[in-house]
């Protein structure tokens, strides 16, 4: 059973987990974990996955979805969705979430469940609630990767669990420019909290993909994009190719990710963001940390007081 902070409702609720019982048996079960890490994790088996749920035969799979889930097509776009994979990137209607318009305040840039650990040390793989959290190890294994990291020692990290029946588009969280851009090659592990705890360092192991973008409010912010068992794809399309040196506007799109849950994560650098209430204590109640549902563009912090331009 998986318990979260709804903000809009403000109750905590309990979580419709799509596949559990495949879940389960992949990371609980002795032989079901072996199998996992051996065969299962391998993006071989996504590929898979996602050329079914590309194909006209996945469409009958719609409607029970929506139905199970009890999604509100109200919020999205019509359209007739010719595969699952395009009703699971369906888009919101236009100025259906809008995002917060001032420059001190950070963002979601996904519709999620989140975590936030602050004063993460970037040289050392802390185990923060249950996860295995490495900035320099979510950046990737270069030496370029490491130097990356270093200016994010004892900043904050933003962890944005998207589940199947999210939406699953992700945005630019502020406005910038982007430095940096790559991929760094990994395994397709569930990102679902019961793996987790099998598995606590699933973000320094699946495939990624990490961009570091400067703006002028919070300085230089890291948006990583991690792949999940079953996600066929991590598409860019804000810019097909590398588009470093090119600016955005906060709430840009900045790319989706095709069917399976996933994953987003940003990094501030140290005393630069002041968490939002709710996100804060969640993630570090002595009582029972649980993650807060956020809807695309609320705030996620603002810019701290004592290093505001104010």
């Amino acid at each position: 059973m998986i318990r979260y902070h709804n903000r809009n409702s403000n109750r905590v609720e309990i979580e419709k987990v799509y596949g559990g019982q495949f879940v389960d048996l992949a990371y609980k079960n002795p032989i079901g974990f072996f199998l996992t890490k051996t065969l299962f994790a391998k993006p071989w088996l996504s590929k898979i996955i996602g050329a079914y749920e590309d194909s006209k035969s996945s469409v009958s799979r719609i409607a029970p979805f929506i139905e199970q889930y009890e999604i509100n097509m109200g919020d999205y776009e019509a359209q007739d969705f010719q595969s699952f994979n395009e009703f699971f990137i369906r888009k919101f209607k236009t100025g259906n979430r809008p995002f917060n318009s001032s420059n001190d305040v950070f963002c979601a840039g996904a519709e999620a469940r989140y975590l936030a650990f602050e004063n993460i040390s970037a040289n050392s793989r802390v185990k923060v609630k249950g996860i295995d959290v490495s900035i320099s190890e979510l950046f990737g294994h270069t030496k370029e990767a490491h130097a990356l990291a270093q200016e994010f020692d004892g900043g904050t990290v933003i962890i944005a669990r998207l589940c199947p029946v999210d939406y699953h588009r992700f945005h630019f969280p502020c406005s910038g420019t982007v430095t940096h851009q790559y991929r760094v090659e990994g395994l397709l592990h569930s990102v679902n909290p019961a793996a987790l705890s099998v598995e606590p360092a699933v973000f320094l192991q699946n495939e990624r993909q990490v961009c570091i973008m400067k703006n002028d409010t919070f300085g230089n912010v890291a948006m990583i994009e991690v792949g999940a068992l079953g996600v066929g794809k991590i598409v860019q399309s804000y810019a097909e190719s590398n588009y470093v040196g090119s600016s955005f506007e906060k709430g840009d799109e900045k790319g989706y990710f095709l069917f399976g849950g996933s994953t987003v994560i940003w990094v501030l650098k140290k005393n630069t963001i002041e968490l939002a209430h709710d996100l804060a204590t969640n993630s570090t109640s002595n009582e029972e940390i649980i993650e807060t549902w956020i809807p695309l563009g609320d705030k996620l912090g603002e810019l701290r007081r004592e290093v505001s331009r104010a």
